[in-house]
């Protein structure tokens, strides 16, 4: 009788060890299943740029990573340098690796949606940073109000240009969405007004050189224009170039975006007329927090959604600002984007 006992008091005890051990190995379960992300993890994220060659696109990464450190993240950080299969690859090789949500600044807005939909079956979510990828349905896509950007070019044309001016209009990239918002911000201002837009071209890749290759052949193909409109400021700094070369780079109004320290200095001394700046250290730093919760198993928290052409996106959307010789100082020097020094070296 005691032997029974002592039997059945150890099976009891091997029977509550058993249970009480995690079910490994085959059945039942998904092996490859992702595990549920904990406020406990270091969550790893990882983050593909189309390239570093616009300006701006350092001061992303390094606000971005930075905030999520600070937040306890791991931010893996890999470059396409502007070739959309590298890019791929690059969200595949994340896949595999099962980070905890993927940051895509695209190449190619309308090549990803295949690969974000790989991720979005393996359970990790994708962010569309400051470009939103088409036909995707990501989980967030964070950016500045692109539209607004073009109604800003053109409203400073409008505001400086004679009745009747022309304009050469040298477009970014065509495969960056954000090209589309802001040419449909653009468009809708010039219609209302008497100006003319003589042409327009697209720069692929974002290449700069484009600018001067088409301001130059316009004025050896004799077509008169009053301003050009460029994508960025990287174009912008071409565009003016060619207009220096002519001698026209004080004549004709010069526009663009990104504030970069060129275009500043181009400002103030008075051959670009605005740009509009976009607080990338604010994008970022918001978009890591953002990130950082999405990772660990939260859901964004957004009022507004974008049409990617087939889903709406919770959009979350960032106010630009235009910036002209009138508020430079404030809004630039005071707020820190480049030093004083640094944007009237020229005229010093």
């Amino acid at each position: 009788m005691k032997r029974t006992r002592v039997y059945q008091r150890t099976l009891t005890l091997v029977l509550a060890l058993l249970l009480s051990l995690p079910f490994t190995g085959c059945g039942g379960g998904n092996a490859e299943a992702k595990k549920e992300p904990s406020s406990e993890d270091k969550p790893l994220i990882g983050m593909s740029f189309d390239s570093f060659l616009i300006e701006r696109w350092q001061r992303d990464r390094d606000v971005f990573v930075s905030t999520a450190s600070e937040l306890g993240a791991e931010v893996n950080v890999q470059i396409a340098n502007g070739d959309a299969n590298e890019q791929v690859s690059q969200i595949e090789y994340f896949i595999k690796k099962g980070v905890d949500a993927i940051v895509v600044i695209a190449v190619d807005c309308y090549g990803l949606s295949d690969t974000v939909q790989k991720a979005r079956e393996a359970g990790i979510p994708v962010i569309s940073y400051d470009r939103l990828i088409m036909n995707a349905n990501s989980d967030l896509y964070i950016s500045f109000d692109n539209e607004m950007v073009g109604t800003m070019m053109a409203q400073a044309l409008v505001d400086s240009l004679p009745h009747g001016g022309k304009i050469l209009s040298i477009c970014g990239s065509p495969t960056d969405q954000n090209v589309s918002q802001a040419n449909r911000g653009f468009d809708a201002v010039i219609a209302k007004s008497d100006l003319t837009v003589v042409a327009e071209e697209y720069a692929s890749n974002w290449l700069a050189e484009t600018a001067y290759n088409v301001v130059n052949k316009a004025i050896a193909d004799g077509v008169v224009f009053d301003g050009v409109r460029c994508g960025n400021d990287d174009l912008a700094s071409q565009a003016f170039l060619a207009l220096s070369e002519h001698r026209l780079a004080s004549t004709v109004r010069l526009v663009g975006q990104d504030a970069d320290l060129a275009a500043c200095q181009r400002i103030v001394e008075g051959t670009q007329l605005m740009t509009v700046y976009k607080p990338v250290e604010k994008l970022a730093k918001e978009a890591a927090e953002i990130v950082v919760r999405i990772a660990r198993g939260e859901k964004p928290q957004t009022t507004d959604t974008i049409f990617d052409g087939v889903y709406d996106v919770p959009y979350k959307k960032l106010t630009p600002i235009m910036v002209t010789r009138d508020n430079i100082d404030e809004v630039i020097i005071d707020g820190g984007f480049h030093r004083k020094e640094q944007v009237y070296l020229n005229l010093d």
